[in-house]
């Protein structure tokens, strides 16, 4: 494409735009609104994308109250955490610069292109990849980052993405419907995947009307196992509706009791765990020989009631579940396409009221994903 016609079309952009953007770990007050934030200019291989929605996740949460600093032990109450360390308040352990604008699950439209840019990409309806790499080493970790957090987001009316992490998508799904899938659902698919989760296994889902539980719930189901949600059983039938085959009351005293009458059995093949805190050593003994544990969050608290013993007399496997694999994000996006998985939006906010979007995000009380819209 010739630099002529890149310029055209940065034209019909404006200079400035509606954006949050984060000052600094903190409460809400770092989380500010402008309407005068400069629009990024595509470079390379970036395009432009503007935003028609984008999804909340934890991430968001706990990078703002630096949640993720070692110095911190309580769970994800959403408040600034006046004992954190800057310096490993961030999900890769390493400080991230200021202002920085956050939103992982963008969907919107490809509105302009850099000079080395596909130009049949322009104006593509896309979702994005959330995992930065380096894209000559891609299967590096050590060489990985996450969108909104090492490089501006989607919590604005337009943000810039290298052509490698947009992912054209043809659905009848709305933009805010598409939003819910990225982050949860990827996470989600990585955890199976992580877990060798297969026909035939069961699935204990802990935390499972959030996003990321409720994506399990379908995508265990999709691989032919027997999904296993844990949650209040005031949610129990939405869960049943979206194709969880046992709900038991996360507030049963007695666990394995509760887990016996429901299934016939004392023993799950995988635990999916995003809850972590004071109960999870009761779900970890009730793994089965030989079974496994995938983890992927700690919302209840990151410290756990751990005992070696279980973990090697019992033979399991650990695998935590963050970096997703090459490629893993196309397959979520094929599956979307053929109507495997279905959105579940619990609610939708206007952009400008990200901080209320946040505030019942932090609650909890929702089943599936919140979006705002620009």
């Amino acid at each position: 494409m010739s630099q002529s016609h890149t310029d055209k079309l940065h034209d019909t952009i404006p200079a400035t735009m509606n954006a949050f953007v984060l000052k600094g770990h903190g409460d809400f007050d770092q989380l500010q609104w402008h309407e005068d934030w400069p629009v990024p200019v595509a470079g390379g291989d970036e395009v432009i994308i503007k935003v028609g929605a984008c999804g909340l996740n934890n991430t968001d949460i706990n990078t703002r109250t630096a949640w993720y600093s070692k110095a911190v032990s309580a769970n994800t109450t959403g408040g600034a955490f006046d004992e954190a360390d800057d310096e490993d308040a961030t999900w890769g352990g390493a400080p991230i610069s200021f202002p920085r604008i956050q939103g992982a699950d963008v969907v919107g439209t490809v509105v302009a292109l850099g000079p080395e840019a596909d130009a049949s990409l322009l104006g593509k309806r896309v979702m994005i990849d959330t995992w930065l790499r380096d894209w000559d080493d891609p299967t590096n970790l050590e060489k990985t980052g996450y969108y909104g957090s090492e490089c501006d987001g989607g919590f604005a009316h337009y943000t810039k993405v290298t052509q490698k992490q947009v992912h054209p998508i043809l659905s009848d799904l709305s933009d805010a419907e598409l939003a819910t899938f990225a982050t949860s659902y990827i996470t989600a698919e990585n955890m199976l995947e992580r877990g060798q989760v297969k026909a035939g296994d069961s699935v204990l889902i802990t935390g499972a009307s959030g996003g990321v539980g409720s994506a399990l719930i379908q995508l265990v189901k999709r691989r032919g196992a027997t999904a296993i949600a844990l949650s209040s059983l005031s949610k129990a039938d939405d869960l049943t509706a979206i194709g969880a085959d046992v709900v038991i009351d996360r507030n049963e005293a007695d666990f394995k009791k509760a887990l016996i009458a429901a299934t016939g059995k004392a023993t799950v093949s995988v635990l999916a765990d995003v809850v972590g805190g004071s109960e999870w050593h009761k779900w970890l003994d009730c793994i089965e020989r030989g079974g496994r544990l995938t983890c992927a969050g700690a919302i209840a608290g990151p410290m756990v009631a751990f005992d070696l013993r279980t973990f090697y007399l019992r033979d399991l496997t650990f695998t935590g579940a963050t970096i997703v694999p090459v490629g893993l994000f196309a397959k979520l996006v094929s599956y979307i396409e053929a109507g495997e998985i279905k959105p579940l939006i619990a609610a939708q906010f206007d952009l400008r009221d990200l901080h209320d979007a946040q505030r019942l995000f932090i609650k909890k009380s929702h089943i599936g994903n919140i979006v705002v819209c620009p």
